[in-house]
């Protein structure tokens, strides 16, 4: 299944928030931070120092924005996009969070130990304290911030032509959200900065679909709360799943992500390998993921037949993606289905110019690193890092190297809880909003078969948005991509299970 948020701004719900309680146990979720790891975050939110001691340059001039969620505050990245007189200029400025932790210090410690920022319906745990990542490491619009900033010039269509980064002082001055960005660009009222967002998220959409890139469409699941009669939340208030498809501003914004990611990723292997300085000393860490096999694909062909999706023999798997709507059963099927061949991601280490064999990604088509989220990720603070040195010629600090081997299977078991967390919450709360409701009959579509066990499978639901699992008890193969009554037939909140059968 595709990665599906899920946000509540309140679990008033006592058994919700049991289970998610108990989510947190059974995962080895941390709560709160050590008193030393806070009293660390403390003086560095205070005295931010670069971990070379060096100097930054001025960029406090720059009308950096972020976009994010409109309840974010531990803000990664701000951007500012103007043009050149054959292109354009992308400055991306990524929280410096190598300014506030000593490597080998408290919170570089309880860092490695927590990995990601996990994100629960009734919270999150986040990687940092948020002294800093929701203050002073924060790239919020209240005053200076340390910052690794990115400049990438690209030319008219899109590709880019110069790459640089340094650590610098930026000042954001907006605090954007998604929704309110699409009707700005949408209504024509957008000032240039943020009107170019769609234009050169556009042009990087076009250069993904030519290099054969694939991004999936897919609805995200999102509790939302209704109020009790009375107008309170903490009263009677229920929940509510629905689905949410991604505004295009979303997708702009992940454009300029990539954009950095590749960038960050080319740095390291030029300078890795030697290419153009004849050094091949550096490191890197890359994020790759291996092509699907054959027969992955020829199976997705099979189920597009099945599923009478229109896909001819000269066109490419990536363009077919695109062309489809993620709102009609048959197409919402097929993409359900499509997130197999995204499966198996990892992270490659290299160092001393010995370029592992593979180096790309498989969904972005290109080399790529994770370099956009320090907050919230622990390799990107690594992958600056290693970018900063990659630029300025220089071997990677020694802390870096260090951490370089063993980071693949610290992120794996990060990324791995993180999935658990993720994939938890939405059964717990699934189960929950489910559990006075077992014996109703819905209207679904089959989203998904087993190969080997075609009577059982996963149903979407149209109202409440919930995906669960199906079984037909009578030996009768479930029919991917129909529409299908069903009947709930267990909902257990405490074992966060939730089972339907044809009707």
């Amino acid at each position: 299944m595709p990665r599906r948020r899920i946000r509540a701004t309140d679990a008033a719900e006592t058994p919700l928030r049991a289970a998610l309680r108990a989510l947190r146990t059974e995962l080895g979720v941390p709560e709160d931070f050590p008193p030393d790891v806070l009293a660390e975050a403390e003086r560095a939110a205070r005295e931010p120092t670069p971990p070379d001691h060096g100097t930054r340059a001025d960029a406090t001039d720059i009308p950096f924005f972020t976009v994010d969620p409109p309840t974010s505050t531990d803000l990664d990245q701000a951007m500012h996009l103007s043009r050149r007189p054959h292109g354009y200029r992308v400055r991306y400025a990524i929280a410096d969070v190598a300014a506030f932790v000593v490597p080998g210090g408290a919170l570089d410690a309880e860092a490695h130990r927590r990995v990601t920022t996990l994100y629960f319906p009734d919270g999150k745990t986040p990687l940092h304290p948020p002294v800093l990542s929701e203050g002073a490491a924060s790239l919020l619009p209240d005053g200076t911030r340390p910052a690794v900033l990115w400049t990438i010039d690209l030319d008219a269509d899109g590709n880019p032509t110069a790459t640089d980064v340094r650590r610098a002082l930026v000042r954001s001055r907006a605090k954007l959200d998604y929704a309110g960005v699409q009707r700005q660009i949408d209504a024509g009222t957008a000032e240039e900065p943020l009107a170019l967002l769609k234009d050169i998220g556009l042009l990087r959409e076009q250069r993904e679909v030519d290099r054969g890139g694939i991004s999936l469409d897919v609805p995200e699941q999102e509790i939302i709360e209704r109020p009790a009669p009375d107008g309170t939340h903490t009263h009677g208030g229920t929940y509510e799943l629905v689905y949410r498809a991604p505004l295009p501003a979303e997708g702009w914004n992940a454009q300029i992500s990539l954009l950095t990611g590749m960038a960050a990723a080319e740095l390291m292997l030029t300078h890795g390998t030697g290419t153009g300085t004849g050094i091949g000393t550096g490191a890197g860490i890359l994020r790759t993921l291996p092509a699907a096999p054959d027969g992955a694909v020829g199976r997705l062909r099979r189920t597009a037949h099945a599923l009478r999706i229109d896909w001819p023999h000269h066109v490419s798997y990536a363009r077919l993606i695109r062309s489809l709507d993620p709102h009609r059963p048959h197409h919402a099927a097929f993409l359900q289905e499509c997130t197999t061949l995204l499966r198996g991601a990892g992270y490659t280490p290299f160092r001393d110019g010995a370029v592992p064999d593979l180096i790309t990604h498989a969904a972005v088509a290109a080399p790529y690193t994770h370099c956009t989220a320090p907050l919230r990720r622990l390799v990107d603070r690594y992958a600056s890092e290693l970018s900063l040195a990659a630029a300025a010629g220089a071997a990677p600090p020694e802390w870096v190297l260090a951490a370089l081997d063993e980071l693949p299977a610290r992120m794996a078991e990060g990324t791995r809880r993180a999935g658990q967390a993720e994939r938890g919450c939405v059964d717990i709360v699934e189960a929950a909003l489910l559990k006075d409701r077992v014996g109703e009959l819905f209207d679904a579509t089959v989203v998904d078969v087993q190969e080997r066990e075609p009577t059982v499978g996963t149903v979407q639901l149209e109202v409440p948005a919930v995906v669960a699992r199906v079984e037909s008890g009578n030996g009768t193969t479930l029919p991917l991509g129909e529409r299908l009554r069903v009947r709930l037939t267990q909902a257990d909140p405490g074992t966060a299970k939730v089972l339907f059968a044809p009707a």
